[in-house]
């Protein structure tokens, strides 16, 4: 099987796949998600990694190959050291040389393009074509926009709906820390009811706002829309003209990015 990984600022997302490519988009039999700590050790993660195999009753040995996306430099090394002491398959990572996406990226500087960003396209574009837009609702909120040439055309990156809260609670003494959700109203009668209201529509509308624009550069108000992401699933109803939610969309990219890669390994 190969086990994919996604290394966030909050999160690390993992999801397990076939390894040999069948027809259609790659089927996720497995996927769990642990926190990510910076100061993490290989030995500390591939204990977590071994425990959710366990949990889900896959040997450890049925590992083949790891492909990895990460945007978090400190636990690159300590992913590759921990999939090698757990089953010594192995391990790729998005933005290494030898590793191919597919996809020409038409930015200033492609290597500041991070690896989720592009493994998102990779994803949308052979699920929904090109063009398409993608939008990651995490620590960032981002935007990645596939041209209809299928090249990474760019996109735009703002505050993601919890940081901002977090950052106004911590700059603003008399406000407390507060979690987001939907209000019915703008018009709000206490403090802890106004920060959520201004923070969910105020990131609905930015949202909404951007993709409008975003599709008026390409040309095309028709263009798919893609969420992903884990906030995503919280805001997805208010996001005018959404065309899915795909919450592991960046583990299938790394599925079909994996599968590309090892096979032609195998064939070396």
């Amino acid at each position: 099987m190969l086990l994919t990984i996604d290394i966030g600022n909050t999160d690390i997302a993992c999801g397990l796949y076939d390894l040999v490519a069948a027809e259609g988009h790659p089927t996720l039999h497995a996927d769990w998600r642990l926190r990510s700590h910076h100061s993490m050790t290989a030995d500390e993660l591939a204990w977590q990694l071994c425990g959710q195999l366990q949990m889900r009753d896959f040997p450890v040995a049925a590992i083949r190959a790891v492909m990895v996306a990460s945007v978090v430099p400190p636990l690159d090394g300590v992913v590759r050291q921990a999939c090698t002491t757990l089953c010594g398959a192995p391990v790729a990572l998005v933005g290494e040389r030898k590793v191919r996406t597919g996809m020409a990226i038409d930015y200033l500087h492609p290597g500041d393009v991070g690896a989720d960003r592009v493994v998102n396209a990779v994803a949308a574009r052979h699920r929904f074509g090109a063009p398409v837009i993608v939008l990651d609702c995490g620590t960032a909120t981002t935007f990645d926009v596939v041209g209809a040439n299928g090249h990474y055309a760019g996109g735009a990156i703002l505050a993601g709906i919890d940081l901002a809260l977090g950052a106004l609670a911590q700059r603003a003494a008399r406000l407390p820390q507060v979690s987001p959700a939907r209000t019915d109203t703008l018009i709000a009668r206490d403090t802890v009811s106004a920060m959520r209201a201004g923070s969910y529509w105020g990131a609905v509308e930015a949202i909404n706002g951007l993709i409008r624009r975003l599709r008026v550069e390409l040309d095309d108000v028709s263009v798919p829309v893609v969420a992903t992401g884990g906030a995503a699933a919280r805001i997805a109803a208010d996001i005018d003209g959404l065309t899915a939610l795909e919450p592991h969309l960046t583990l299938d990219g790394l599925a079909l990015l994996g599968r590309g890669h090892f096979a032609e390994k195998r064939c070396d």
